[in-house]
């Protein structure tokens, strides 16, 4: 939504999920969307916000032979997931943001060259590794969109060709901000 809201002309949505009650209040999904598949709930909702955005909608999970713009958001709760999307893009796409959330602990990694794409890498990890559970399931409206405003932050530094921050974490429960590592265009 953040995307349409900047007049973002193109928008690809990529997701096999169905929107459920703990999307109401986790990701800002409305009440009818409910049984909705998500890209499709998504979709309405951009072309409610500007109906001139050309929304593409694939109800499915990511596959590498799926073509993909110059930009990649990964909003994905699985890092084996998120793992495999990032080895199929990795230099395809111009410019990735990588959205992670445990409560109120919020991870924005982003890459876009060498130097970065390398710092990314070194963040996946084992799914043996992962806290259990979904990232949603200890969530909050505010700490979604909190982490989808860093995310949309450090593309239009990229956008502006400013240096991006290739590893924020901010910590709402304590009040902590960190830039783990600054990277550079």
């Amino acid at each position: 939504m953040q995307l349409s809201a900047i007049g973002t002309p193109r928008i690809q949505l990529i997701d096999f999920d169905q929107v459920d009650l703990s999307n109401t209040t986790t990701q800002g999904y409305r009440r009818h969307d409910i049984g909705w598949p998500e890209p499709f709930a998504c979709g309405e909702a951009i072309s409610e916000l500007d109906p001139t955005i050309e929304v593409t909608r694939i109800e499915d999970r990511f596959r590498p032979r799926q073509s993909i713009g110059n930009v990649v958001f990964c909003c994905v709760d699985s890092i084996t997931a998120r793992s495999a999307i990032w080895k199929s893009v990795n230099g395809r796409a111009a410019f990735w943001a990588d959205g992670r959330m445990l409560g109120e602990v919020i991870r924005v990694l982003a890459a876009d060259e060498a130097a970065s794409s390398k710092h990314y890498a070194t963040t996946l990890f084992a799914a043996s590794g992962a806290q259990q559970g979904t990232c949603t399931s200890r969530s909050t409206i505010y700490a979604a969109s909190i982490a989808a405003a860093l995310m949309l932050h450090q593309f239009t530094r990229w956008l502006r060709d400013i240096p991006i921050d290739s590893d924020t974490t901010v910590n709402l429960f304590t009040g902590e901000w960190t830039l783990t590592e600054q990277a550079s265009n």
